[in-house]
């Protein structure tokens, strides 16, 4: 699906206004905050908690979350790993986007595999900041939210990752933070501090 090319006379057009320019007029570099980790681990908590920060701070900042996207662009995609493929390359191209336009764009998926992940990153190598947000199985299933790994203890819900799918655990992360030892604010903390370190905000 991710490979096939249907699209036939394109040329691409070039902007008058540059990415450069943009993070100029906003004070700050863009990137993608690309956040990783099993259902429950604390994304999309942890990607709204940096989220809101960076934007009290005056940057310009959007999360584009795993279930939002999922209610609309990806509402055609399962999750088999070909539909996940597809999913994630398709997050990875509207993020590239995203930081194009100049803003931190940060994504909350689960994205288990690591050669997606790579995919992703190879839109934007220089700009892509993966976070893992790491977290022992047993403390997201003390969780469990939305009451997911009931259900896929269960046999309710085929190919949940964790339980009955694999997820690959980032080798090289830029940022690490365990949400089931460290608070939120400090795991927030930790990735703020890192766009700090990397330049990305100052």
């Amino acid at each position: 699906m991710a490979d096939e090319i249907k699209s036939t006379n394109i040329t691409w057009h070039h902007h008058d206004i540059t990415r450069q320019d943009r993070e100029k007029q906003n004070g700050h570099k863009s990137c993608v905050l690309w956040y990783t980790g099993l259902s429950g681990s604390g994304k999309s908590t942890l990607a709204q908690a940096v989220s809101t920060a960076l934007f009290e701070m005056g940057c310009r900042t959007y999360v584009l979350d795993g279930d939002n996207i999922r209610h609309g662009l990806n509402k055609n995609l399962g999750f088999s790993p070909e539909d996940r493929n597809e999913n994630i390359r398709r997050i990875g191209e509207v993020a590239k986007l995203f930081a194009d336009a100049g803003v931190i764009a940060s994504t909350a998926f689960i994205s288990p595999y690591r050669a997606d992940r790579d995919q992703a990153r190879a839109l934007l190598p220089e700009s892509f900041v993966e976070v893992y947000v790491k977290a022992d199985l047993e403390v997201c299933e003390s969780r469990d939210p939305k009451g997911l790994y009931k259900k896929a203890r269960a046999g309710e819900i085929p190919e949940f990752t964790g339980i009955s799918a694999p997820y690959e655990e980032p080798l090289n992360a830029e940022i690490v933070v365990d949400t089931g030892k460290a608070s939120l604010e400090d795991c927030a903390k930790a990735v703020i501090d890192g766009l700090k370190e990397r330049g990305i905000i100052s």
